[in-house]
């Protein structure tokens, strides 16, 4: 397994892993299939390619394949810089319970410590998933509040954790 920032080479093997994520989980994601199809490539190449303290992070297999993709996107006004977001998190489903999760989320968090002034991460995690809530955890993430109705799907309700890590903190 090698894990690296994608760049818009990727965007084709991105845009395949995000539309089956939005496929299996639609309730996880802000966003859904029927809009991110629509995606041109020059759209995603974008949406991927690395910016100062933003990135994308892929996990291919053995064969090459990205089989797992995570972002960070830190907040950019000057009241908020201090501040880093996670987006997007997602494993294949094949690939799950492999502990390919934990290893993006490491990097991730590695790679954020090296962002000058960065302090804290911040996630939002679908109440119910305790797989992914464990997870967070273990990296030292804590919950700070819970957002109820965060997202509406199919006439659903769906909760999200609102959780947070402190990069000057220890796991």
């Amino acid at each position: 397994m090698h894990i690296r920032v994608l760049d818009e080479h990727d965007a084709w093997m991105y845009q395949e892993l995000r539309l089956t994520a939005l496929q299996n989980s639609p309730e996880a994601f802000g966003s859904t299939y029927e809009r991110e199809v629509q995606f041109t490539m020059e759209m995603v190449a974008d949406r991927i390619k690395p910016k100062k303290d933003t990135f994308v992070l892929g996990a291919f297999d053995d064969r090459g394949t990205l089989v797992g993709s995570v972002s960070f996107v830190r907040e950019s006004s000057l009241k908020t810089a201090h501040k880093g977001n996670v987006y997007g998190m997602y494993v294949a489903l094949n690939q799950q319970g492999q502990g390919l999760g934990k290893r993006l989320m490491v990097e991730l968090i590695r790679r954020a410590k090296e962002c000058d002034g960065v302090e804290q991460i911040n996630l939002a995690v679908m109440s119910h998933n305790e797989a992914a809530k464990k997870l967070y955890v273990s990296l030292g993430f804590k919950v700070y509040g819970v957002e109820h109705h965060a997202l509406k799907y199919n006439g659903t309700y769906y909760d999200e954790d609102l959780m947070v890590r402190r990069l000057n903190e220890e796991a």
